[in-house]
């Protein structure tokens, strides 16, 4: 006798994985995704249960809907539709704060203020494949870069470099600390932490249905 199914599930779509275990989550709708992360809110299912519930492979995605969403809101859940460049060094220095901090993609994306971790994925990838070269993105027919104002000395420019890798520097190991900070929080009392975002989406809920 089949197992009658209780949830609602999504259109079916060819399922497919990037290298690394990360889903793509253009898989799904985004109506689709901010339903998974608000039932999620509500404290019933588990992201087990909810990917059961709703014929999802694994609970990974949702996991991944709800961590964008507690961070960019519904903007987290969107396809981009842009290509947005980023710059070698960025790259380098997303890298280097996973290898020091042993975050995940998903986390090192959110640190970084990005909605895309299979991107970091595909970095990686490059980076052990070909090294920095491989992280080198040139779009076709760019032009090339204006050369730099003759009256600014050679000194200053590299005080002015100097400067802006120090700053670099010390951002980047801001947000190693603190990543570190919640980390330990997390391995010493996971339900307490885990339970702090639901409790506030559960009294804006609220807040909401009574307005």
């Amino acid at each position: 006798m089949k197992k009658a199914r209780y949830g609602s599930a999504p259109p079916k779509l060819e399922s497919k994985s990037n290298f690394g275990g990360v889903f793509s989550m253009a898989k799904y709708s985004e109506g689709f995704k901010l339903r998974m992360v608000k039932e999620y809110a509500e404290g019933s299912l588990s992201y087990t249960l909810l990917a059961q519930k709703y014929g999802i492979p694994s609970s990974t995605p949702i996991k991944r809907w709800v961590r964008a969403y507690q961070v960019f809101g519904e903007e987290g859940l969107r396809k981009k539709q842009t290509h947005q460049v980023y710059s070698v060094q960025f790259k380098v220095d997303v890298l280097h704060f996973m290898k020091q901090t042993g975050a995940s993609y998903q986390d090192t994306a959110i640190q970084f203020k990005m909605n895309n971790p299979s991107l970091i994925t595909t970095w990686n990838h490059r980076f052990l494949e070909k090294g920095i070269a491989g992280l080198e993105e040139r779009a076709k027919g760019r032009p090339p870069m204006s050369k730099k104002p003759k009256n600014r000395t050679e000194n200053q420019e590299k005080l002015s470099s100097r400067e802006e890798q120090l700053e670099r520097e010390n951002e980047l190991l801001r947000l190693e600390v603190a990543y570190l900070k919640k980390l330990k929080a997390f391995r010493e009392n996971p339900n307490a932490y885990l339970e702090k975002p639901r409790q506030k989406w559960r009294s804006n809920s609220a807040k909401k249905d009574s307005d």
